[in-house]
This record gives structure tokens, sequence and C-alpha cells, in this order.
């Protein structure tokens, strides 16, 4: 039996187009969507771009002022558990920074990292507002759950988001920083 070349190339094609196309609308408009909804509704958040693999999600946002990472986080993680299922969340803030803020932070980060690393979190607003003595423009805020520690840098103009993870990375580098 010979097999006509044509018919199986379009078979093939059909069908690929289904599974494939069936897929990635499955995954955009049941999963990625929805979720992009789900912290789109938490205040001060500008924009939301998801993108899901099997092991991880890594969510890009640009956020405004009043916007709290604690709280999108709670609630990506409360609202959104179904959708997440077992994947590790990745946060990717669009932090609008200046070289100003970036070198603060570079001298802070000594002692925030040896706060982290010994579990003192408590000290970590207190640094802040210590090393903020120099940079007397610059507002910092600190939150926690039982996941991260979220701090906020801000000079008005500018801002920057750090996410430090409670459990250290095994490199010893913080991986949204």
């Amino acid at each position: 039996m010979k097999l006509k070349l044509i018919p199986v190339l379009v078979a093939l094609l059909v069908s690929s187009t289904l599974l494939f196309g069936g897929w990635f609308m499955y995954r955009g408009y049941a999963m990625e969507s929805p979720l992009a909804e789900i912290i789109k509704h938490n205040n001060g958040v500008e924009q939301v771009e998801t993108h899901f693999t099997n092991t991880t999600l890594r969510i890009d946002l640009k956020l405004t002022d009043e916007a709290s990472i604690r709280e999108i986080y709670q609630s990506i993680t409360t609202e959104g558990a179904s959708l997440i299922g077992g994947r590790t969340i990745q946060l990717n803030v669009d932090n609008q920074s200046s070289p100003a803020i970036d070198a603060w932070w570079s001298k802070a980060l000594f002692n925030i990292a040896q706060a982290m690393e010994t579990k003192q979190y408590a000290d970590i607003p207190q640094v802040l507002e210590e090393k903020s003595t120099v940079f007397p423009t610059l507002k910092t805020s600190t939150e926690m759950d039982n996941v991260n520690v979220y701090i906020r840098l801000s000079d008005g103009k500018h801002h920057k988001y750090i996410i430090l993870p409670r459990v250290s990375a095994t490199v010893g580098v913080w991986p949204n920083e």
C-alpha cells in the first residue's frame, strides 16, 4: 500500500494545528487571563504579564506608588491557587530606579543580607531607617509574609522593589534582586 504524501502532510498539519492551537488557547484563556485579572484587581497594578512553564510561573509587573507587593503576592497564592498548581512563583517588578537609589541600596545591602542570614527580620526596617539619613528624600517601607520580605525604596519620582526570599538561595544570592 502506497501512501500519498500530500494527504498525509495535510492531516499532520491539521492535527498539529488543532492540538497545539487548542493547548495555547487553553493556556491563554483558562490560565493566563484569569490569573492576570486576579492580579489587576490589586491596588497599584498598572500592567501584568504572566508566563507559565511546567515548573514555574513568571509574573512581570508594572506598579504604581500605592502598590503593596505583599498583598499582590498573597492574592496570587490564595485566589490563583487553582491556576498555579505546584508551580514556583517568580515576581519580576519593573523598577523605575535611579542611580542614586541603586548606589544607596548597594551600601545598605550588607546589613540587610546579615539580617536575612541571621533571620533577624525585625532589624531590616531599622537598618533601612538608619541608612536613609544619608538620603533624606528616600522613603523606605518593608513588609513580610511567611515566604518573602518585601522592600520598597522611593524618592518620589523613582522607586525600587526588592523581594527577598526568607529561605536563602543555595549560592547565597537572592534571585529577585
